[in-house]
């Protein structure tokens, strides 16, 4: 009688388990975050109302002999760009994109790092949560906003995560 009592309990327990997972959904986005001279693909993942995560990377043209190109980079796109230029990651390039926000911009912290800081402020919020934090705010009001961030198109992330968290549901 014991083992059918514990069979049951564990039967229970493993389907409330069950009912208590959300589907967890993916949306992404393909957006002009930050100027014109590049392109941000957002993706995020939705438990249920709730941004479980978020993951922000952007793509330029870079000198092909500082940056790694994109998959086909040296044969179907090598005619696409001008000489010595390549189609790349910024996270890929960290390292290499981060020197020119360093020796352009001033900048202080790694490229990844900012990315990696807009994605923790959304995550764990809803998509209203977010909609709220940016509404009605500047780029240097999200800047302020966002703890270990401090890109000027803050902003823009933001609304791509929250782009992409739409494009989920």
């Amino acid at each position: 009688m014991k083992k059918i009592a514990l069979l049951a309990l564990a039967l229970a327990l493993i389907c409330v388990s069950f009912a208590a997972m959300a589907e967890i959904k993916i949306g992404q986005v393909d957006c002009a975050a930050h100027g014109t001279k590049c392109f941000a693909v957002i993706t995020v993942a939705m438990d249920g109302d709730v941004i479980a995560d978020a993951y922000i990377d952007e793509f330029q043209v870079m000198g092909k002999d500082d940056a790694q190109g994109v998959p086909n980079t040296e044969t179907v796109f090598a005619d696409l760009y001008a000489s010595g230029q390549v189609l790349g990651s910024k996270r890929v390039n960290n390292a290499y994109y981060s020197g020119l926000l360093k020796d352009h911009a001033g900048a202080t912290m790694e490229l990844a790092d900012n990315y990696a800081a807009i994605e923790a402020f959304a995550k764990g919020k809803t998509i209203a949560e977010l909609e709220a934090a940016v509404e009605g705010k500047t780029s240097e009001e999200m800047v302020d906003a966002v703890s270990g961030a401090t890109l000027q198109d803050t902003l823009g992330y933001l609304n791509g995560i929250i782009a992409a968290a739409k494009a989920a549901q």
